[in-house]
């Protein structure tokens, strides 16, 4: 019963071996032969996260998805596709959550209207309080 254990075991870890000996995709490390493009693939890659480190962009990461996310960005840099163009693939992709910059859509407004609302509350509460403290001075 253990060697069949064993064995299934050692069957079930095969596909991990072979995916940690995957090749880094060739633009992972490698910059484009234009500087204009290699700075536009630069300045987009710094805005977009790393889904597996979560609190660094793909340029700073070294994770293998990190690297595979900037050999596709850099690779539509070269084949002239616009970054704005990438960034929207990227997150019809992988979510919005991939990006540091959000656009309002139907699922990401909260996260502009909330922090308004409770600078508004906030405001409010104070300005009550002023005036609170305005008329007991004033009797």
């Amino acid at each position: 019963m253990r060697a069949l254990l064993a064995l299934f075991a050692a069957i079930l870890a095969v596909p991990l071996l072979a995916q940690s000996a995957v090749p880094p995709a060739p633009y992972a490390y490698r910059q484009l032969e234009d500087p204009a493009q290699e700075a536009e693939a630069v300045a987009l890659m710094e805005t977009l996260r790393c889904l597996k480190c979560q609190s660094q962009s793909i340029a700073d990461s070294d994770a293998p998805m990190a690297g595979d996310m900037r050999h596709q960005v850099r690779s539509r840099i070269a084949a002239g596709e616009e970054p704005e163009a990438i960034r929207a693939w990227l997150v019809e992709r992988y979510g919005d959550y991939v990006s540091y910059a959000p656009t309002v859509s139907s699922t990401t407004w909260p996260l502009f209207v909330v922090p308004a609302l409770l600078a508004l509350v906030a405001l409010l509460v104070l300005l009550s309080r002023m005036r609170r403290r305005g008329s007991e001075n004033a009797s």
